[in-house]
């Protein structure tokens, strides 16, 4: 599982994704908003399934 987050990308990831799991739990907001558990688990893992089929990669490391 090479990383294919980086920079950027994962803190946007973590920063909407702690955004949403707030409105969810302390705003009292809609159902879906426990949706920020993917972005925040992406950011913070550096790697996101769906990059792979897209072949994106924000991640500026060099693969071993």
């Amino acid at each position: 599982m090479n990383p294919n987050v980086g920079g950027i990308d994962r803190v946007l990831r973590i920063v909407a994704g702690l955004g949403l799991l707030a409105w969810a739990t302390v705003g009292g907001g809609p159902v879906w908003a426990w949706v920020g558990i993917v972005p925040l688990a992406t950011g913070a893992l550096g790697w996101c399934p769906a990059y792979l089929p897209l072949g994106i990669n924000t991640c500026k490391m060099k693969k071993a």
